[in-house]
């Protein structure tokens, strides 16, 4: 084109272009090591692979130098368009270069010094082994090897492998090579000079199957109290698990039941922390290891997990110097090539389940800034405590186990946590753990059948580790040809018994020695028990000459630990409960003349802030139950040594000083009243002072003895329980200190839930048919209805020795049924005089229900307050029964929304000869002007009764008016 200037002079846009072009091809080259002109026919890209550029050819090469490949060809071939493209990708390439040089540079010298340090003929065994080192299906090449010295061998595994990746195949090839010194150096130098890497020998994916496998292998089996190894397919029985906020109604622990556990929230939430919360004994390590067995087996969360860890607090807490959250996964995994680093980007996907978080409990010296870095080391109670705070790891999902209620300083640490509560063995998978525990169908028919003949002991094997210990002494007897023993009706009772059953197996002439091991096993007991420590060293057990002795093979578990110069032996109770039990029996065990350090005093283990001995309570309770009578005599007989009454007196003294100092609540209720009836109670509150009260009554139910529980309960006028959910044991336990409870004792259950008893599977059809066909319709309405879950409460109102004054219902939302028996109690309870009604959801039919138990000729009730918005109808109802209420003094329906009709059915029962009414408070409640007209001449014409109200002080009274007359 005539006029046309060069494309590479002037301004016009081609030589702009070309311009660019060189300029970018400039960049490229320099930050890609090129000495040589982009045009030139050969230039020497990253790792210092040969690039034939002007040819379009390539030999091996890593991504980085293929992509310098394709920019600078791009950049000689370019249209303006696709250069601004150019331009990105080379500025993207810039900054991955950056960013990968520091660590590639680092695996170079870590390669060169590990190389030089190889003589010739382990240089030469080298270059032979890595020859059949296959990655991938591929390996270098033998004519690049054959001749390569020290830099072209690191040259070589750069360019072909990556640097990170070289490292790894430097290290298994030396080990090939038999140059293990060598291999060891450049590991530990690599975890120096990099840190904690992710190596690519395995793929993240590849990995997670290798996990797996190792889990599945590694918890395939589960170690028992007796040290016993099961398979914990053939061992695990199903529990029942009761979710919020559907707590009332329990699943047993099938897939989809812990499918649940990680499910969303009601506002679509994924939930992130789970706790699993139970007493001691009912399964919930079980569960937890049950659940990390079936993600291992592709049964659970297999599309939200990809790795699982099993981390326990205790023995995290009790670990030695400092750690990381890294090295803690390291321990889990196979081996410690393990892909950390990739784990650790997508926590989201990763589980951590924590076993035993109320160890937590113990006092720390002075709270530590939380992690956030996995890499950090921190000592255990950090990492755990940042780990529960979500401090670290955030997106992460945690599975918490835990005693029961927790208190303030662990609910501060936990972030929303979804509660589940697990609730032990259902009957059905009592008897199936029977049969899988004893495996021969005859002896576990046997021992099924002696234990169900025994109520109260059936009973208590609903939690597993009662269930264990029973099946355990049963074997035994079994064993020995003896009749199944006669066993009796608490958790303490068991436990006495296994003991018992371990001194009777020893022979006569070894029975002596065996106490005396078995009384300074208590002592080591009760020294860690309130210590905090549950592992012991071998010093301890030498201190007090129980090494090798028979208690420390029947109770305590050897642990060996890899320790910095040597091995370290530690041992602990074949379980905690154990260790807890022994410690309360080491207080009865007391030898004469010696008396305890302050420091293991009974004042010791009950004293103190109750958040901080939250740790203490199966302890306390154990305490309890062995100072029963029955229990004292067979302490004194296994173990020939008196038991002293002393004991079980400063116990006393204990449990009565701590209704000291609280003041019992206004019977007018006006807190009641203050209170909106749609308040929610707080959630943040701390669960464990509200609930300490109900701590303090397992105690007392554990003792079993009436008479003990008669003269404690004296020192706590008025029981108040709030925001409990009860379960049916909470309330056996409740029920069993009310019916003995002294007179004028005080009961208030505020904004508490009542666990309904579990639904029956629906019988067949067949079953169903023949129900309704032979059965007549007489047979059927004689039928007796199903209790509610308050009715053991109920029948213990009803007790002759039964002195509860006053009952309170606060917020309970009380079902039909439990009117139903509420209603019968009201009938025959012995000194029930205050009965108290708020805000409780009664509905129409219940309100009719409890009146009529409450005009029975036989109820005793002199006191009744009603606060029960609407039901108008069943108020009035309730009123119209004043008058055959013999006993009924005072009546307060303050708060209560009365209409006309009502007020006037009030007053016309007011009048009649039969109602004996002396109070009437109508505090806060709206009243018109013919109403308040009513009750002004109800109360003119009879003067003995009182009738509270502002506005009737302020009304002009009619005139006086004979009562006879009205």
């Amino acid at each position: 084109m005539e006029g046309a200037s060069c494309p590479c002079s002037g301004p016009g846009p081609r030589g702009l272009l070309q311009h660019s072009r060189q300029a970018l091809c400039s960049t490229l080259s320099g930050f890609c090591g090129n000495k040589r002109s982009p045009a030139s026919k050969e230039a020497t890209c990253v790792g210092g692979t040969r690039q034939e550029l002007g040819a379009g050819k390539s030999e091996e090469a890593t991504c980085p130098t293929l992509l310098c490949h394709f920019l600078l060809t791009a950049c000689l071939t370019a249209t303006p368009a696709v250069l601004d493209l150019v331009i990105d990708s080379a500025g993207q390439l810039e900054a991955s270069c950056s960013s990968m040089e520091p660590r590639a540079a680092a695996a170079r010298e870590l390669l060169l010094g590990a190389l030089e340090d190889l003589s010739q003929e382990q240089l030469k065994r080298f270059r032979h082994k890595l020859r059949d080192e296959r990655v991938d299906g591929r390996s270098i090449p033998w004519g690049r090897l054959e001749r390569a010295d020290t830099l072209d061998l690191v040259e070589q595994l750069v360019h072909f492998y990556g640097p990170e990746r070289a490292l790894d195949v430097a290290k298994k090839t030396l080990k090939r090579a038999d140059v293990r010194d060598v291999a060891a150096r450049l590991k530990e130098r690599r975890l120096q000079s990099l840190g904690p890497s992710s190596p690519a020998l395995l793929s993240v994916s590849e990995y997670k199957k290798k996990y797996r496998e190792h889990v599945l292998r590694q918890h395939a089996k589960v170690k028992e109290r007796d040290a016993r190894s099961v398979k914990i397919n053939k061992r695990f029985t199903k529990l029942l698990i009761a979710e919020e906020p559907e707590a009332e109604r329990a699943r047993r622990s099938d897939t989809h039941t812990f499918n649940r556990l990680f499910g969303r929230d009601e506002e679509g939430e994924r939930r992130l922390t789970v706790a699993l919360q139970g007493p001691a004994g009912i399964g919930k390590t079980m569960a937890a290891r049950k659940i990390l067995y079936d993600w291992a087996a592709g049964k659970l969360y297999h599309s939200q997990v990809d790795f699982a860890f099993f981390l326990s607090c205790r023995e995290l807490l009790e670990r030695p110097g400092t750690c990381s959250l890294a090295d803690l996964i390291l321990d889990q995994c196979p081996d410690r090539e393990a892909p950390v680093q990739q784990m650790l980007a997508q926590s989201e996907r990763l589980l951590f389940i924590l076993d035993g978080v109320d160890e937590m409990l113990a006092p720390e010296p002075a709270e530590a800034a939380p992690c956030r870095d996995p890499h950090e080391a921190a000592s255990g109670a950090r990492v755990l405590g940042s780990l529960l705070s979500k401090e670290l790891l955030p997106a992460a999902r945690l599975l918490v186990t835990r005693r029961g209620a927790t208190p303030g300083r662990l609910q501060a640490r936990l972030c929303s946590p979804q509660c589940a509560e697990v609730c032990g063995f259902s009957d059905k998978d009592r008897k199936k753990y029977f049969y899988k525990f004893f495996q021969d169908e005859w002896k576990a028919e046997h021992a099924y059948r002696s234990v169900k003949e025994n109520e109260m002991l059936f009973s208590l094997c609903f939690v597993p580790g009662v269930c264990w210990i029973v099946c355990t002494v049963l074997r035994q007897q079994l064993q020995r040809g003896q009749d199944l023993w006669r066993t009796s009706k608490t958790t303490t009772a068991v436990y006495l018994l296994f003991v018992a059953s371990v001194l009777r197996s020893a022979p006569a002439a070894d029975g002596a020695q065996l106490q005396r091991e078995l009384r300074k096993l208590c002592r080591l007991a009760c020294d860690g028990v309130l210590g905090g420590r549950a592992r012991f060293s071998e010093e301890d057990l030498e201190r007090l000459q129980l090494c090798g002795s028979k208690v420390q093979t029947q109770f305590l578990s050897k642990k060996e630990m890899p320790g910095v110069l040597e091995t370290e032996v530690t041992y602990q109770f074949i379980d905690q409960s154990f260790q807890e039990f022994l410690a309360a029996l080491s207080y009865l065990l007391e030898d004469e003349g010696a008396p305890r350090a302050p420091a293991g005093s009974i004042e010791a283990l009950l004293q103190g802030d109750p958040e901080l001995r939250g740790h203490l309570n199966l302890t306390t309770r154990f305490l309890f139950g062995l100072l029963n009578t029955e229990r004292m005599c067979e302490i004194k007989r296994h173990f020939g040594c008196t038991v002293s009454e002393r004991v079980k007196q400063r116990v006393l003294r204990w449990v009565q000083d701590q209704g000291q100092g609280r003041p019992r609540a206004a019977p007018e209720g006006t807190e009641e009243i203050l209170a909106p009836q749609d308040t929610e109670e707080s959630e943040e509150e701390e669960g464990e002072q509200l609930n300490y009260p109900l701590e303090l009554l397992y105690c007392l139910h554990e003792t079993q003895e009436d008479a003990f529980v008669h003269q404690a309960l004296r020192g706590l006028p008025e029981l108040v329980l709030e925001r409990v959910h009860f379960s049916r044991m909470d309330l056996a336990v409740l029920s069993y200190c009310v019916r003995c409870c002294p007179a004028g004792q005080a009961l208030r259950l505020v904004s508490c839930r009542l666990a309904t008893a579990q639904e029956k599977k629906k019988k067949s059809l067949m079953k169903r048919l023949q129900g309704s066909l032979g059965g007549s319709s007489s047979r059927a309405t004689t039928r007796k209805s199903p209790g509610s879950p308050l009715r053991p409460l109920c029948e213990a109102m009803t007790d002759r020795q039964c002195g509860l004054n006053s009952l309170t219902l606060s917020r309970c939302k009380l079902p039909d049924s439990v009117c139903r028996d509420l209603s019968e109690a009201l009938r025959e309870a012995p000194a029930l005089a205050e009965l108290g009604l708020f805000h409780n959801g009664l509905s129409e039919a219940g309100l009719r229900v409890l009146s009529e138990g409450l005009a029975s000729p036989q109820c005793r009730v002199q006191t009744l307050r009603v606060q029960q918005p609407g039901l108008q109808e069943a108020l009035q109802y309730m009123v119209g029964k004043l008058q055959q209420i013999p006993a009924l003094t005072t009546l307060d329906l303050s708060g209560c929304q009365l209409s006309g009709p009502t007020v006037t059915c009030l007053c016309t029962t007011l009048k009649c000869p039969g109602c004996h009414l002396q109070t009437l408070r109508l505090t806060s409640v709206e009243l018109s002007e013919q109403a308040l007209q009513e009750l002004q001449a109800v109360e003119t014409a009879n003067p003995r009764l009182v009738i509270t109200h502002p506005a009737l002080d302020a009304h002009p009274k009619p005139p006086t008016v004979p009562i006879s007359a009205l």
